[in-house]
């Protein structure tokens, strides 16, 4: 799996009357979209409904008819019986062992996945810090009880002060029993961005204490006390964000999604000092 399409597991963690064609060009291939699911063979639809996004049909040798889709962010190479009764899941290979279709495809899926996934982290519920204006836009799957989160919201100050980068903390509530209730809290708060500030600052000793010794401990509760009640609306909106990370394949915090010079989607899960000019830019 390309890079550029899969979250990365290194660094440390918190564990849609006629039938209408669409011709376009993605990444320099002519692209057709069926403008109608149900022009397309049934067995393609039944995987769209276990979570598969098709993109479209792309040029493939062979004489088969080959559809580009990706699903929990991996590009899938897709190819139609002539009788349209069954479509083969996989990789085409030529005499001499090459996978002929794999750059195509990549290039094929890349833009419309990006801009999918873009949107989702954008219409998610989360906490601004630092500007507005900054160029650079990373969002952070974040837990208030991660202790690694508290680090990378330390590490990403040079950054976030000088402008240069804003990070969205998407809040979800996994790690302890705590969690939710804290994240409801935050989401819930009138002036959010103040009170995460204020609390990640006071949490910074202790977390880092925690973090030397070996053996990580969840942050306390002074700055944000969790609600024993959750409001149905927040819980909801702590529900999506869960979702959305799930759905983006990644499963412990600090979990962090960007877009790199070439304006296409990279996630990391956990980041090591390393990999912070990477994410973030120059500082």
């Amino acid at each position: 799996m390309p890079s550029h399409l899969s979250p990365s597991a290194s660094g440390r963690f918190c564990t849609r009357s006629g039938l209408l064609i669409i011709a376009t060009i993605v990444g320099g291939i002519l692209l057709q979209t069926c403008a109608q699911a149900q022009d397309r063979p049934a067995p393609l639809r039944a995987l769209e409904k276990q979570g598969l996004v098709v993109v479209g049909t792309f040029p493939s040798p062979g004489g088969l008819t080959a559809w580009a889709g990706y699903m929990n962010q991996e590009p899938v190479a897709l190819y139609a019986t002539p009788d349209g009764k069954h479509v083969i899941v996989g990789t085409l290979v030529d005499g001499d062992g090459k996978d002929v279709n794999r750059s195509v495809l990549e290039k094929t899926v890349s833009a419309p996945m990006t801009d999918r996934v873009w949107g989702q982290l954008q219409n998610s519920h989360w906490v601004a810090d630092g500007s507005d204006k900054a160029p650079r836009t990373v969002y952070v799957f974040t837990d208030l009880n991660c202790p690694y989160c508290n680090k990378l919201w330390s590490d990403a100050r040079p950054w976030v002060d000088a402008g240069k980068v804003q990070l969205r903390h998407v809040i979800v509530g996994i790690l302890t029993p705590t969690s939710p209730g804290k994240g409801a809290a935050l989401l819930a708060d009138k002036n959010p961005a103040a009170t995460l500030a204020a609390y990640e600052r006071a949490q910074l000793s202790a977390a880092a204490k925690s973090l030397a010794s070996g053996h990580p401990r969840p942050l306390s509760d002074e700055g944000i006390k969790p609600l024993s009640a959750i409001p149905p609306t927040v819980q909801a909106q702590l529900d999506g964000n869960v979702k959305l990370m799930s759905n983006l394949g990644m499963r412990a915090t600090p979990a962090v999604v960007w877009r790199d010079a070439k304006g296409v989607v990279q996630m990391r899960t956990g980041v090591p000092s390393q990999a912070l000019s990477e994410i973030m830019g120059p500082r």
